[in-house]
């Protein structure tokens, strides 16, 4: 079973550390305890929960942008047919559609749970597990 700590848990939604330990202390995102004694939320029931949480009613204004954009989350869903493969990624308050080959999304092993980061450029968007 793959498992996030609270502080990985709360980078990937884009909250705070304190923000994940209340809703896991209020019952709204389930914990396990790991070998150490310390809490961990599930992966697959952190995509559950990621998939679930509205929208921010108010976005931040632009800064600065640049050319290409990361953003680092949890793969929400994975759609797969013969040849392409539709995956969701929930990053912070950010929902991110990738379609790429099959191939590719086997090849990266991307499921519900998994820790993935998308780079946006222009129209493409490509998603990047990293280490």
């Amino acid at each position: 079973m793959t498992t996030y700590r609270i502080g990985e848990a709360a980078e990937l939604l884009g909250v705070s550390a304190d923000t994940v330990r209340r809703w896991a202390d209020s019952g709204r995102l389930p914990t396990v305890r790991e070998a150490n004694g310390h809490r961990a939320v599930d992966a697959a029931a952190l995509a559950k929960f990621a998939a679930e949480l509205p929208d921010p009613p108010v976005r931040r204004p632009i800064i600065r942008e640049s050319a290409r954009n990361h953003f680092a989350g949890i793969v929400t869903r994975v759609l797969k047919d013969g040849v392409m493969a539709q995956v969701e990624l929930q990053a912070g308050p950010h929902r991110v559609v990738s379609l790429m080959s099959r191939e590719a999304a086997d090849e990266l092993g991307l499921a519900p749970g998994v820790r993935a980061v998308a780079s946006v450029k222009a129209t493409n968007v490509v998603v990047e597990v990293p280490e």
